[in-house]
Order: C-alpha cells, then structure tokens, then sequence
C-alpha cells in the first residue's frame, strides 16, 4: 500500500513573510520618518530650504532701474525667481541633468540602478531634486559611514522637496544654489558675472554654457578653460536636440558658434557710483545696529541677509555725472601737470603754504613712506627704506585715458597719485531732497576718500557768500538794486561783534576797487569789499546761525573772514543750504535711501528728508534773481558767464549760481541750480598745497564749473529724463516787498541812503 503523503501548510510561512515584509516597511517608513525627525542629524529647515544657503548680497537699486547697480556680500548670492528663468535655461538643464525630471517624484530608481550597473558612466543616479537636497546641506561627512547617512538625508529631503513644492520652484531653488566660481552664487549672479545679463535675457548658447558649468565650475569656466567650457556647452546643446528641444540645424548653427563672455567681475570696486556705494555702505551698516531681523532675532547682517535698498540715485544722471567729471578732468589734468612741469610741488616755496617752520614738504612725504615700507618689514634700517622707496620700477599707474605702463619710484608714484585733481559732486531734486547723482571722487580704486560727505570738509571760498547778501536782504530789506561802496573797509579789534585780536581789512583778489556799486553786481563779480560791507552791516553771530539754520553743521568761526568762506564745509552741506535759494525757502536735508525690503520684499523702513522752513519765499526767490545774474551777466564782468558762452547752455534754461575759488586756488567751487536740478562741484588735490599756482587755471569757474555745465547740459539732453531746456523760476504770488528792476530803483532820501523800495 502506498505511502500517504504529508500535506504541506504554506499558511503559516506566507503569513510569517508578509509580516516581515510589512514590519520590514514599516520599519523603512519609521526609519525615513525618524531620518526628517534629524536621526542621523539636523536636517535643513523649510525657512532654509526656500532661502537656501541663507547668505544673500543686499541688493542696491537706483530710483529708475530694477537692475541692482551694486551689492554688499560675504558671497555674491541673488536669488532668482521662478519667472525669470528662460524656458531655454530650463529646457538645457533638464536635458543635461535630469530628462525623466517631471515624471519621478524625486529619486529615479532607474537612473539610480543603471549608474550603479554601468559604475556612472552613462551619468550619475541623482537627480535634479537630489541635487538640491544635497546643496542644502551645508556641512558634507569625511567618514565612509558619515557619507552614507548623507546620502540617506539626502534621500528623504528629495522626496520632501517634491512633495512641499511645484517642479518650477524646485529648479528655481537648485538653480539659486549653484555655485558658478568667480565669486557668482546661484544662476542670477552667474549672468551678471559672465555675460553681464539679466538672466530672464540668456539666450540658448549662453544657457548652455552656465548649464554645463554644473557638472565642474572650474574646469568648464569660459574665463578660465574656454576649450573645455565650448566642449562642454556642445555637448549640452547635443542634449537639448537629442530630447527634442532643438532641431538639429539650430544645433549645428549654434555649435559652430564661439563663446562671447561679457565678463564683469563682481566687486565693491567696479561698477557705478562706487564712493556712493561705499557711503551707502558706511550708512546701512550703521541703520542695521538698530534694525531687528524677526527670523534671527539679531541685527540686520547686510552682507547675508538680502536686503534690498532702494536708492534715489538715477542711474542715467550718475552716468551723465561721471562722464562730465571724466571729461573735464582728463583735459584739466594734462593741463596741471603742464603746469607744473620740471617743478615739484613738494619743493615749491611759498610762505602762504606752509607752516610756520617753512618744513619742505618732501622731508614729510618721504618720511610717510618710508614708515610704511618699515611697517611691512620692520628689519629695515632707514637707509634701506630711503633706497626702497626711490629706487625706479616696472610699474602701471591710473589716469583718465588708462593704465600706463611706466618706471617710477615707489615715492614718485606716491608723488603722482597725490597731484590727481580730485572732485565732489552732488546733484539733489531741491524739491524732494533726493540726492540723484554722487561723484565722490576722480577714480574709486585708486583713492576712495570721499569727497561729498558730511565728514569731507574744505574752504568754500565765495559759495558762501550768497548766505551773507541772503540775511542782509533778510534783516535789511535790501533791493539788489541797493547800493554800497566797493570800497576796502576794516573790522576793528575793540568791536564787540568781531571776536578778533587785529584790524581785519579784506580786499578785492584782484586789488582794485569800483566806488559805489548795487549788490546784484558786487555778487555776480564776486567783490570781497562788497560782501565785508554787508557782513560790517550783520554782525558774525548772526551769520553763523543763520547758516545752521540752512543746514550748515560744520563748526563756523565767528570771525569776519567768514564773509570770503574761510569755513571749512562739506559739498554735502553746501548743497542742502544752497536748496534753500532753490525750494523757495525750505531747507531740505539731502537723502539717498527712499526705501529698505526684506529678502521677501517687505517694507522694513521708508525715508523722507528732513526740511526746515529756514527762509521767506520772497528772499529766496530775490538771491535766486541775484544768482542768475553771476551765469547772465557780461563776460568779463561776472564769474560764471562761461554756462553760456563756452559751454552754451541756452538762456532759455534760467540758470542761478555761484563760483568759488580759495586762497591760493586750493579750492574750486561751482554751486548752481535750475529750477529743477541742483548741483554742487568741488575740485582740488587732497594735499591743498598742490594747486594750481595761477588763479586763471584755478579759479572755480575753470576748474568746477565746466563739470557742472557738461552735467547739466547730458541731464536736460536725455529726453529719458524728461527735463525742459525753457525751465523757468516760478515768482512768489503775493507782489515784491523790493524792487528787482533796477531802472525803477531809488536809493536816496532825505535822511541818506535807504534800502531801497518801490519808487
């Protein structure tokens, strides 16, 4: 009889795998979900990874662009948005990098099993998701083991990343990740950088190369390794016809293509309006102190934290400043050194230059250098430093037209730099108090002192005295039709108005004198007998504060000297007392900042100018006629003539304003204003005994002047900017307490002179 066969029970089996099979994944679940939870260690946050490397440049705008004109950085970071990346930079990315992008769901397993298969020959297993996850993570493990859980981190947050966030946001964000050398992070930065675009105007060949930048920065740089980086490209556009983006002419067209960079390297150097940007800085660093940032509970950080400022600089008129400035001081500047040829400032006697001790200034420049050269190198004796610094050398130095390959000493070429004429110009809407062009210098790199700020201070020479004629219109009802003698009249020491030891007696610079003459005149000729005769009728007291109360804020001696502008006064401050005359009466503190977002574009402060009610509206608006007499009088008689004749600004344009020139033509000022515009220009040389040793060359109206006329004339030529050539002074509505018309005026009456009314 056969044997019965034992009846086998796979029940018990099956139910023992599928619970392994179940405990098993649900383990893995429990696993990954304790993986997010920071198992293996702190995973990004969602704060993190919609700002990912949290480190951004603040952003700088001018009032008329949204293309930033600068940045504050510790890494040169901009985050794009999701509509500012060109289809054809997705398109080239995805073809490279990911082509089953929109179908998984962060991890390709069949990417993954065939780089493994082929040991990532035909490309690596991670996806763009993974990619990101992975550039999240700021810290990567050294460790084989530490590198493993990496990967699992990695793995999880792909697949939080696509379950928290649309395709586009998640290419956007890896895109905003990537590091692209040269100091450009993330694809915004990277355009600028390389082809100094925005990067929603790439176009396909330019996206392929920053596309195929990815897989090594370095090694496929177009500035560092073109070879290498058109190979590369190519191979990105096979990739965009291969998946069908392209067809295989537009391939073929665009391959045979060489790469054209536009390379701009990324910089507080480089770009426009650099001493603005440096003060810009200054000030933003000084606002943060106070300033909270609600998602670190600390102080605004303005190199990472991706403020944006909203300036009130217009890029346009900047650009129209700077090149005025370029102009006029690469002609004046050859015409200097002519000047000074086969003479040495540093060796030049003049008992009006120096100290008491008459010290030549070449002892002190060298001992200067020589203690910097000691400095590096402390071993030196000064025999070897005095050897350094004059021995001859290979060298470049800056000028106007370029960088000149030249052999100078190391204390000649200290000597080259110092004799560069230097200028300050400030050009402010008189109405607003934005400031709308900033010039703080001849070149940034080579000499970054700022000279417009508050803390840049030189004698304003006869820019001040329109604040004399102002107050003694003020307080004595003057007409400018009034006369007084042009005469030499003294300030005597027993006066109790002069706090001053001797007899103080001004002259004319050029020592002559005309009798009786109407102040509209003595202003326009810029007489110093004129203006002592008035400041005589004031007292210096008077003066002083009236010049705080139009914003002056620099210390002003209480002395009668003060009437030719011995007071040391920043541009700065000269243009806020100077938008007095222009917005009828009120003072208006010069702002360049209208608004400061967040990375996300939140408010966090607005700005407005500060204004003082200083003066009446009908004074202001008699200096101003007064002013415009020193542009509209003869040639020859007035100083500023030259606006119209030499530099032909029409007489359409009314135009007010004031030339200054300092002792030994130290200092050359040009103070002016349209009924729009106000603009002030300061030239000179930081050391003030280099200047020119002729009054005829530097005399403000052949120094500053021609910059502010070239200005002018750019600013009401852009028709972009929408100023008008027949631009007039509105008149106050109530009538003129004085007259202006001058063939109406009588000045005598029975008691003497009068200041002069209506007929």
């Amino acid at each position: 009889m056969a044997k019965t066969q034992k009846k086998i029970n796979f029940k018990k089996p099956i139910i023992v795998l599928w619970a392994v099979f179940f405990i098993g994944i649900f383990s893995l679940m429990l696993f990954f979900y304790g993986v997010s939870k920071g198992l293996l260690g702190k995973m990004p946050s969602f704060a993190e990874i919609e700002n990912p490397n949290s480190e951004l440049a603040t952003e700088i705008f001018s009032a008329d662009s949204d293309i930033p004109i600068g940045k504050f950085f510790s890494k040169n970071r901009s985050n794009a948005q999701t509509h500012e990346l060109p289809q054809n930079l997705i398109d080239a990315l995805v073809a490279t990098e990911d082509v089953r992008f929109y179908q998984h769901s962060g991890i390709d397993l069949k990417r993954s099993i065939s780089a493994i298969v082929f040991l990532g020959k035909r490309g690596g297993g991670s996806t763009i998701t993974q990619q990101l996850a992975k550039n999240l993570f700021h810290d990567i493990p050294q460790s084989k083991l530490g590198r493993i859980g990496q990967k699992i981190k990695e793995l999880v947050m792909s697949v939080m990343l696509e379950r928290t966030y649309t395709k586009e946001e998640i290419l956007t964000m890896y895109l905003n990740t990537v590091d692209f050398v040269h100091n450009s992070y993330g694809i915004k930065s990277a355009a600028k950088t390389y082809f100094n675009k925005e990067v929603e105007n790439l176009s396909i060949e330019e996206s392929a190369v920053l596309v195929g930048m990815l897989k090594a920065p370095s090694k496929y740089n177009p500035i560092s390794n073109m070879e290498n980086s058109m190979q590369r490209r190519n191979v990105v556009l096979y990739q965009l016809h291969n998946y069908d983006y392209i067809s295989k002419e537009l391939k073929d067209s665009l391959q045979a293509l060489p790469i054209v960079t536009d390379y701009k390297a990324t910089n507080h150097i480089n770009g426009l309006a650099p001493h603005f940007r440096e003060q810009l800085r200054l000030w933003l660093k000084e606002w943060a102190t106070s300033h909270i940032n609600p998602s670190t509970g600390e102080p605004y950080n303005i190199y990472k934290d991706g403020l944006k400022v909203y300036t009130t600089i217009d890029s346009r008129m900047q650009q129209h400043a700077e090149d005025a400035v370029h102009e006029h001081l690469s002609e004046w500047q050859n015409e200097f050194f002519k000047h000074w040829k086969n003479r040495d400032p540093w060796e030049y006697y003049d008992k009006y230059d120096r100290e008491a001790s008459y010290a030549k200034q070449s002892e002190v420049l060298v001992n200067k250098v020589m203690k910097i050269f000691k400095s590096n190198d402390s071993s030196l004796s000064d025999s070897a430093a005095h050897a350094l610094i004059t021995t001859p050398r290979e060298m470049s130095i800056w000028s106007h037209n370029g960088m000149i390959d030249t052999v100078l000493s190391p204390l000649d070429s200290v000597k080259y730099y110092k004799m560069i004429l230097q200028t300050g110009l400030m050009a402010v809407d008189p109405q607003t108090g934005y400031v709308k062009a900033w010039v703080g210098g001849a070149n940034f790199e080579y000499n970054q002192y700022d000279h417009v700020n508050k803390n840049t201070k030189r004698q304003v020479g006869s820019t001040f005295k329109p604040l004399i004629y102002t107050l003694a219109i003020k307080e004595k009802g003057y007409s400018p039709c009034f006369k007084v003698p042009d005469l030499p009249i003294c300030f005597e020491a027993n006066d109790a108005r002069w706090p001053i030891l001797k007899q103080y007696c001004p002259k004319n610079s050029d020592g002559e004198s005309d009798g009786m003459m109407a102040i509209k005149d003595g202003l326009a000729a810029s007489k110093n007998q004129v203006t002592a005769y008035l400041m005589h009728e004031l007292s210096a007291q008077a003066v002083v504060e009236f010049a705080k109360k139009m914003g002056i804020e620099s210390e002003i001696p209480p002395y009668p000297s003060i009437c030719l502008g011995v007071a040391d006064i920043s541009v700065y401050e000269m243009i806020r007392a100077y938008t007095t005359f222009a917005n009828k009466g009120t003072s208006n503190e010069p702002i360049f900042v209208s608004r400061i977002e967040d990375s996300h574009g939140n408010v966090i402060e607005e700005f407005f100018a500060e204004s003082t009610a200083a003066l009446d509206e009908e004074t202001a608006y008699v200096i101003t006629q007064m002013m415009r007499n020193v542009v509209d009088g003869p040639p020859g008689e007035v100083t500023g003539a030259r606006v119209r004749f030499k530099y032909n600004i029409p007489k359409s344009l009314e135009i007010a304003g004031k030339t200054g020139t300092t002792q030994n033509n130290s200092d050359g000022w040009f103070m002016g204003f349209t009924p729009d515009l106000l603009a002030g220009v300061w030239v000179g040389c930081d050391d003030k005994f280099i200047r020119f040793r002729s009054t005829s060359l530097g005399q403000g109206a052949s120094t500053a002047l021609p910059i502010w006329a070239k200005f002018i004339d750019k600013v009401y030529k852009d028709t972009s900017l929408n100023y008008n050539f027949d631009s007039t002074f509105e008149a106050p509505l109530e009538e003129l307490s004085v007259e202006l018309d001058c063939s109406k005026f009588t000045q005598t009456t029975s008691n003497g002179i009068d200041p002069g009314k209506y007929e």
